[in-house]
């Protein structure tokens, strides 16, 4: 097994809220790897002291560590306890009811001689590719399935529309303090024969297909593991460098936190 990774703060000097591992368990039969994106939280109390970057690194880490040790329980059970680990080591000191609490969007997989499991939450994503090259990607596609909507209104409507929807029946989901969002994550699995090697890309490197449509996600497979992440990070670095106002390809952020694990079979 070989394991390429690379991160990149989207603006200099800020905290990158990405968290990235991957973890082989004693006896070396199998692993796991988990990434993270945290949410940005807007200026002023958003109710935590910690801040973002303390609780993407809180939660993955407690995430790793149960997917590697307890193999008996579901990654939407280890999502869970994870959460609730976490909660439990701030929730004497902050709001963790906060509509802006911390939060991240979650990928997990975890695989043996057997199976590869996954777990998907929010705009991350995670690729599977097969012996034969072909390349699924792993989606929860309830926040691109709102977008639509939020276009069709006005430009200062748009953030609090999606904003209104964040953890919210009819909207789209990220992992903050409530252990029952778990259960709303896409799960799965796959014969371990079936993958030959898999990827988990935050959406700021997602972007190189979503937002600058350079390729799709087969194409992003092959620069992360013909170039490696960094190199696929420094493209979209590029990409963004030559649009910098959101004018051809409008997004939220000119820049954002990019990270990516590549995990060779």
């Amino acid at each position: 097994m070989r394991v390429h990774s690379a991160t990149q703060p989207g603006t200099p000097g800020r905290p990158n809220e990405d968290f990235a591992a991957t973890a082989v368990p004693a006896g070396g039969v199998g692993g796991a790897l988990v990434l993270l994106d945290g949410v940005t939280a807007p200026a002023g109390d958003f109710g935590c002291r910690h801040g973002v970057a303390w609780f993407a690194a809180g939660l993955g880490g407690a995430l790793l560590e149960l997917a590697a040790s307890r193999r008996h329980v579901p990654l939407a059970g280890c999502l869970d306890l994870a959460i609730s680990r976490t909660a439990d080591g701030h929730g004497t000191t902050c709001d963790l009811s906060h509509p802006r609490t911390p939060q991240a969007t979650v990928v997990c997989s975890r695989w043996d001689d057997d199976t590869v499991e996954y777990l998907v939450l929010s705009d991350s994503a995670l690729l599977l590719r097969a012996p034969d090259g072909a390349v699924r990607a792993v989606l929860d596609p309830r926040l691109d399935e709102l977008r639509p909507a939020a276009r069709r209104l006005p430009m200062e409507r748009r953030a609090g529309f999606l904003e209104g929807l964040r953890n919210a029946e009819g909207g789209f989901f990220t992992a903050a303090a409530d252990p029952a969002v778990a259960a709303l994550a896409v799960t799965g699995s796959a014969p371990r024969a079936a993958v030959r090697s898999l990827a988990a890309v935050t959406d700021g490197l997602g972007r190189w297909v979503e937002t600058f449509r350079l390729g799709g996600w087969p194409e992003l497979f092959t620069l992360l593991t013909d170039e490696g992440p960094a190199a696929a990070i420094a493209r979209v670095r590029a990409a963004e460098a030559a649009d910098p106002d959101g004018v051809a390809f409008p997004r939220g952020k000119a820049s954002d936190d990019a990270t990516a694990i590549v995990v060779e079979l």
